[in-house]
């Protein structure tokens, strides 16, 4: 069985603690990859014009499952944008805003938006994470469809909350961990499992020629379908024992270590 997707998570996993990878190791890799016909596909929680941003040179060769699966792009064209619909999105803020300890982003096609009487610090942030981030004074003043919403909130409240939002807004918006201590509210089946699906069906790629890479909650669907999931070594144990195989850690260049196998066609590629 031949490989002919690789999909790897950001945060965590393909970039170290610094944010950051091994450029020329990558890019000596990324040749290969294209010559075995082998598509290298990001999917991440963050926004795409951010991910954009670690891949100058092939950002218009490769694809992106931005925002968790909401957004969708190959070689530049849109594949897929999700939408929560205004009435929706309204019961989302409603349940959302009222929450003191909670700071939200909600996140569109063209930008995200924080209101200006969020935190400082959240701003510092989320900044790193999405490159078009727009200060408002009100969230009616976003006019274009969300799709997703970017919570923060002490990691004390986490377990509750995901709680609270499932029972509070079921079939609405399903929460994630976006795996930098933070919660991602996303439309229900819109998931990077979903994103990396819809690409495959363009190039005729069966699940067991996909290999997935993941730290996070809301890496599991990817990480359990795929032909070869991997957790990162540096995941929580939950995350490791959904998936079928473990990488080295993300500071020890594990997904690198991988492809690797993938091109020399070792076990368990052979």
């Amino acid at each position: 069985m031949s490989i002919k997707i690789i999909a790897v998570d950001m945060d965590g996993t393909f970039l170290n603690d610094q944010m950051s990878f091994d450029r020329a190791r990558f890019s000596t890799q990324y040749s290969q990859l294209k010559e075995n016909g082998i598509k290298f596909v990001v999917a991440s929680g963050n926004q795409y014009y951010q991910l954009i941003s670690f891949f100058p040179d092939i950002a218009n060769e490769i694809a992106f499952v931005a925002e968790n699966g909401a957004y969708v792009s190959n070689e530049n064209t849109e594949i897929f944008c999700g939408a929560i619909s205004a009435e929706k999105g309204n019961k989302v803020l409603k349940t959302l805003l009222p929450i003191p300890y909670l700071d939200v982003i909600v996140c569109g096609k063209n930008s995200a938006y924080m209101l200006r009487s969020s935190d400082n610090y959240f701003y510092t942030t989320m900044s790193k994470y999405y490159h078009r981030l727009k200060i408002i004074d009100d969230f009616e003043q976003v006019t274009e469809p969300a799709f997703k919403f970017a919570i923060s909130l002490p990691n004390e409240k986490l377990a509750d909350f995901m709680i609270f939002i499932e029972q509070e807004l079921a079939g609405i918006v399903t929460p994630v961990s976006s795996g930098h201590g933070s919660v991602d509210l996303i439309i229900p089946g819109i998931h990077k499992a979903n994103g990396i699906k819809l690409l495959q069906k363009m190039w005729n790629v069966t699940d067991q020629e996909v290999v997935t890479f993941g730290d996070g909650g809301n890496d599991i669907e990817m990480l359990q379908y795929a032909g070869f999931g991997y957790a990162m070594a540096n995941a929580p144990d939950n995350i490791k024992q959904i998936a079928k195989y473990q990488a080295e850690s993300n500071n020890d260049s594990g997904v690198l270590n991988i492809i690797d196998e993938i091109l020399k066609k070792q076990p368990p590629f052979v």
